[in-house]
């Protein structure tokens, strides 16, 4: 099995990826084990003396006033942890759960939050025995971090509340730890702080729909290329010099990406013969504009992720010269902004794949097609409702696109009195991405079936692998009405998988 080193210095996406999808195995290495090391030193010298400490030997949040005695600090730690650990409503995703942990895990390798180095080996441990906290919908307002959700986390390392095993039954934490032989943690001075206050669980999450998106992008040069040739459209916008004078890098990749997939199709160029119109619609002329900003924007997120995960997020922190300074380092909102940046992205990409798959219905629009693609129009709905269920989607996500980080709540008796809300950012953003998918499969479900209605005429080589590999699948082509839920959810699982993509690259190459 894959394992992922965890150093000083942060981790990569893939490394996220492999732990959170691919359940690789955790090492730390032997310079983080150092510089846990290091940093608990200086925890532990500023607990010996009398001045108060902020998450040292003090309350938290709106009670740091209060300065706690010696006795009284691993009941403290123990607190903090049992009362923010106050998540409500369903479970959330198990590769959700063990991106938040790894990156937490990771903040704590870098040596600046003063945790004792088995307190980390117990995080990798739990992670490597495949036991999940369970953690909540709701609760985490992106600042001080993700709060309630880590908080989840670090019950399960101190043996309570609720776990996943690796056999996917939920049972105490204690009993999961004992069975894989690990023993609950004894938190001691800052330990339970440092455990829960990061931007961990919304830095998973762009993580995963970055990693996501990448392949739906393809997917949506791919359908809206199946389109443009069923509507008998020209590729000619799809030019390199043509947008070489708009120098965007998302719009070049996405009209090259289209043009290797349209090579040596026989139903472009079409669009002067019996019904002559000079230009295509925007759905299809536009693609590569619509989607090649939506790359742009992955661009830019991905960026901002590569920031977050080279970062050390706690309050305070133990700096390089000894110091433990309090900071703002927490506040979500560098994530929180490009989380609701990439929604409006998704919500405009599926916009225009529903628009496409419209034109492809409409028998006044279609250039020749049946109307709704139907057998026997009439007798026969075709892909009428299938149409309805996209649009639906597309309402959806328009809602989803509304930013959760123009939202802020105040909290902890107005300590707490601007938050980022980028937990609520990430979650809605998990939910456009799958609705994303669901509506490029509609869309490919109907221009693969128009383009075999378009007798007489072959499609390119690359779309004809793309159809005869869903065809394969278990998606059905034309003919009579049928029920139709189960040809849709097929569509939707060969683009989920990245099976569309893959047909395609066979025929042309890796596509950007």
């Amino acid at each position: 099995m894959h394992t992922v080193v965890v150093g000083t210095s942060g981790v990569t996406a893939s490394d996220v990826l492999a732990v959170a999808r691919d359940g690789a195995r955790i090492e730390l290495s032997g310079e983080a084990v150092a510089a846990l090391a290091a940093a608990r030193g200086i925890v532990d010298a500023l607990a010996a003396k009398p001045e108060p400490v902020y998450g040292v030997s003090t309350g938290f949040g709106a009670l740091a006033t209060r300065h706690i005695s010696p006795e009284l600090r691993a009941q403290l730690q123990r607190n903090i942890v049992r009362s923010h650990a106050a998540g409500m409503g369903p479970r959330v995703e198990r590769e959700v759960v063990r991106a938040l942990m790894f990156l937490r895990l990771k903040t704590v390798c870098s040596g600046r939050t003063g945790v004792r180095p088995e307190v980390a080996q117990t995080m990798a441990d739990v992670l490597n025995a495949g036991i999940t906290p369970v953690v909540h919908e709701y609760g985490s307002l992106g600042c001080s971090g993700d709060l309630a959700p880590l908080s989840h986390c670090a019950l399960t390392l101190m043996g309570e509340g609720d776990a996943e095993g690796p056999d996917g039954v939920v049972r105490p934490a204690g009993e999961l730890l004992a069975e894989h032989g690990i023993a609950p943690v004894e938190l001691r001075e800052k330990e339970g702080l440092a455990l829960l206050n990061g931007t961990d669980g919304m830095l998973g999450m762009l993580v995963m729909a970055l990693a996501d998106l990448d392949m739906l992008y393809k997917t949506a040069d791919i359908t809206a290329a199946l389109s443009l040739e069923a509507l008998l459209g020209t590729d000619k916008v799809l030019a390199p010099e043509l947008h070489a004078i708009r120098p965007h890098p998302g719009q070049g990749a996405s009209a090259a990406n289209m043009l290797a997939v349209l090579e040596g199709s026989e139903l472009t160029g079409h669009h002067q013969d019996d019904a002559p119109r000079v230009q295509d619609a925007y759905s299809v002329r536009c693609a590569p504009q619509v989607a090649g900003a939506g790359r742009d924007t992955l661009a830019h997120a991905r960026l901002v992720a590569e920031r977050e995960l080279a970062s050390a997020v706690d309050n305070p922190v133990v700096l390089p010269d000894g110091r433990v300074e309090s900071n703002g380092n927490f506040h979500g909102a560098p994530v929180a902004y490009v989380l609701d940046f990439l929604a409006i992205a998704v919500a405009d990409l599926a916009s225009i794949a529903e628009r496409r798959t419209d034109r492809l219905l409409d028998k006044n629009r279609s250039h020749g097609l049946p109307p709704f693609l139907a057998d026997d129009a009439g007798v026969d709905s075709g892909l009428m409702i299938a149409q309805y269920t996209q649009a639906a989607l597309v309402s959806e996500l328009k809602r989803l696109a509304v930013p959760a980080s123009a939202d802020s709540i105040p909290s902890s008796a107005m300590q707490e009195d601007h938050v980022s809300m980028g937990w609520s950012a990430a979650r809605k953003l998990r939910t456009a991405v799958d609705n994303l998918t669901r509506v490029l499969a509609v869309e490919l479900y109907a221009a693969s079936r128009a383009v075999e209605l378009r007798e007489g005429l072959s499609p390119a080589p690359a779309t004809q692998a793309a159809i005869t590999a869903v065809r394969k699948a278990g998606v059905e082509g034309p003919g009579p009405d049928r029920f139709l839920a189960p040809d849709i959810a097929a569509a939707d699982t060969f683009v989920r998988e990245g099976r569309l993509v893959e047909a395609v690259e066979t025929v042309t190459g890796p596509l950007r």
